[in-house]
């Protein structure tokens, strides 16, 4: 039998840093032809530590799971603590890739293998981030021709074009969805109240990407649990851990926004702040509720049962 491998790998838009057993890094290119020579060489098994990017380790990732390798994820935020707490001083892309073989050699018990996403996923989380970047435009373009009377009407046609490619693209949504067997679900989550079609949308996105064994592990891949670090007698502050898609919280968040002044939701709201939450930090917590409302019903394959006025469903 073949001892396994294991591989480091700091991922960068144009290259990749490997390191293979803890050795001198090698630099290869981060292009899919010049990824696919390098791991269809390597001789026997192999488990991939990459640190996770936007999408820039997409290819290294699918190329070595279809060759049969195991691949897991780091976290960045995770890598760079780890680095810390070995009394790491310099940080450099060779470095981290030798970084990540030791954190794999001594946490790959805790690690879960990384699986590819269904195509349905891939698609509609590029297309949630591409309207993202859009409504970002559309909101600087406004505050920053705002107060110039000559670019007004130039500016309103630049705003209805945008009006019109939001329309496409949230078209386009629909049926990227429809095609993938997902309508069912967005359809259950935009009976809660508050949750509009794109977050209903990225919701049964984010439920598609994994088999999560409790609406726990479903709000910690959204990146809605949250940090604790308490000492002793002190009491440390409450941060989300923020390891899921940014913009599938935003959505929530929004959502939340939307579902605070709802009957349903407004008095769990209004609890959240007598208990001394910010503003902010109670509408987190109602993103949570909602997610976990969504994921019941996707789970369950069930239809929501709004509260009446005196509290019955």
């Amino acid at each position: 039998m073949m001892a396994t491998h294991r591989i480091g790998v700091d991922v960068g838009k144009a290259e990749l840093w490997i390191s293979i057993d803890g050795e001198t890094a090698q630099l290869c290119p981060n292009e899919l032809p010049a990824i696919r020579r390098w791991v269809r060489g390597l001789q026997g098994p192999a488990d991939f530590a990459l640190e996770a990017t936007n999408d820039y380790h997409l290819a290294l990732a699918l190329e070595a799971h279809h060759q049969g390798h195991r691949v897991y994820l780091i976290n960045g935020y995770r890598l760079n603590r780890y680095r810390e707490s070995i009394g790491g001083r310099a940080k450099t892309d060779a470095g981290d890739a030798r970084l990540l073989v030791r954190y794999l050699q001594r946490e790959q018990d805790e690690l879960r293998p990384w699986t590819p996403p269904p195509e349905g996923y891939r698609t509609l989380q590029k297309l949630l981030r591409r309207r993202a970047t859009l409504v970002r435009a559309r909101v600087m373009l406004e505050q920053s021709l705002r107060g110039v009377p000559e670019l007004q009407a130039h500016l309103k046609h630049l705003l209805r074009e945008i009006v019109r490619l939001d329309t496409v693209l949230q078209r386009v949504l629909r049926e990227t969805v429809s095609r993938a067997g997902w309508s069912d679900h967005t359809r259950r989550c935009q009976q809660i109240e508050g949750v509009g079609p794109l977050t209903a949308t990225g919701l049964a996105m984010a439920f598609h990407r994994g088999a999560f064994r409790s609406s726990d592990a479903f709000v910690a891949f959204l990146g809605l649990d949250v940090r604790i670090r308490d000492s002793g007698t002190k009491r440390g502050q409450r941060k989300l851990t923020k390891q899921g898609d940014p913009e599938l919280r935003r959505l929530l968040y929004l959502a939340a926004m939307q579902a605070k002044s709802k009957p349903a939701w407004s008095d769990y709201y209004q609890r959240c702040l007598d208990r001394g939450l910010a503003t902010t930090q109670a509408l987190n917590a109602l993103a949570r509720k909602l997610a976990r409302v969504a994921f019941a019903l996707m789970n369950h394959q069930t239809d929501y049962q709004p509260k009446t006025p005196c509290g019955e469903t």
